[in-house]
């Protein structure tokens, strides 16, 4: 198992911004993940440019399309 999952845990329920392979970019709330980094994401947007978003709801995101995964709300 990969030494990034304890890491995960603390991300859980949290919103998260991810960045994807082809200059892609969601939005949502970190539900799920597993040892290959494939993540699930709830009330999930696709940032497609300025004032440009879509709504897509829940999704499971590919771990090997992942590009960077960034915390969007502080720790309470």
């Amino acid at each position: 198992m990969a030494k990034y999952l304890p890491d995960m845990k603390r991300l859980m329920d949290r919103k998260v911004s991810v960045q994807l392979n082809g200059n892609r970019k969601v939005e949502g709330v970190l539900r799920g993940y597993d040892q290959f980094m494939n993540i699930v994401l709830e009330d999930c947007v696709e940032k497609l440019g300025p004032m440009n978003d879509k709504e897509i709801g829940t999704v499971v995101v590919r771990g090997n399309s992942v590009f960077i995964l960034e915390v969007l709300e502080r720790a309470t």
